[in-house]
């Protein structure tokens, strides 16, 4: 009889509908209100568009509170609470490397990597791939414009092909809130101080398809001995948010056709776990 009663109760707390994780009538999304392709005010990146999916199946609003995703950014908004209060601000992160410090990370909801990105026309149209970049001619290689931000794998990777006295160093956070990577490098790029650079996937699709520089060409990097180029993505909550974090697993899951109609909208580069590019 025991048994029976324990069984019973445990199929009664299966049934318990999930979306008691969230309180209220909101879904409480931490974003940068200026980071194309994931966020913005405007409401048209990818993380945006995600959110709104999530937040229709759970029948829910979605609130937003904004910080730049730079220096600080979990601190002052997921683990941030209102001044005499025990609410926080915000309660999930749609964008993070999967099992980044300082969260819990949700299940990888896409994979990418880094590209090579080219404005073509510029002399350099040959080139099909990373080889072919590291191979080319001194005299060539003495004309690049190519970009290399501080702690990415793409200075790695040119430290190891000996060019990095043919690389532009540029900050991977600015100090300047109001202009992201992506928009840096168009701006840069459009200007003529740049002609390429080794990105994360989801910028080299922006700039591919943004329309403002012409054809861009992206050509996938792959890892090689000490250099890793393919991450896997995840959401972000507090470490005690089991219940949130299970959710959110669940929803990736349900609606990975959906997500992944999403990422093919925005012509985002994907990976599968060996770090094959997969079609949208």
């Amino acid at each position: 009889m025991k048994r029976k009663c324990l069984l019973t109760g445990l199929i009664g707390l299966m049934l318990v509908p999930m979306a008691q994780a969230w309180e209220g009538k909101t879904l409480k999304v931490c974003a940068d209100p200026n980071n194309p392709p994931y966020s913005g005010e405007k409401k048209q990146g990818f993380e945006n568009r995600i959110a709104e999916l999530f937040a229709k199946e759970l029948d829910k609003k979605i609130e937003y509170t904004w910080f730049p995703q730079r220096m600080g950014f979990i601190r002052n908004t997921l683990k941030a609470q209102w001044p005499d209060s025990e609410e926080y601000k915000c309660d999930v992160v749609l964008g993070l490397p999967t099992g980044v410090e300082m969260v819990a990370t949700t299940n990888p909801y896409y994979r990418s990597t880094y590209v090579l990105a080219y404005v073509k026309k510029r002399g350099f149209d040959d080139i099909q791939s990373a080889d072919d970049l590291a191979n080319l001619e001194e005299s060539r290689k003495a004309k690049l414009k190519l970009a290399m931000f501080d702690g990415s794998p793409a200075t790695t990777w040119l430290l190891k092909h000996n060019m990095l006295e043919y690389a532009k160093t540029y900050q991977s956070m600015g100090g300047d809130a109001s202009v992201n990577t992506a928009q840096m490098l168009e701006k840069e790029m459009k200007e003529g101080k740049l002609d390429m650079a080794i990105i994360w996937g989801p910028i080299g699709a922006w700039l591919q398809y943004h329309n403002k520089l012409g054809p861009v060409e992206l050509i996938p990097m792959h890892s090689e001995p000490g250099v890793k180029f393919e991450f896997p993505m995840s959401m972000g909550v507090r470490i005690p948010d089991k219940e949130r974090k299970e959710e959110l697993n669940q929803l990736i899951e349900s609606k990975a056709k959906e997500i992944r109609k999403i990422l093919a909208d925005y012509h985002i580069p994907l990976v599968d776990e060996n770090g094959k590019i997969i079609s949208p």
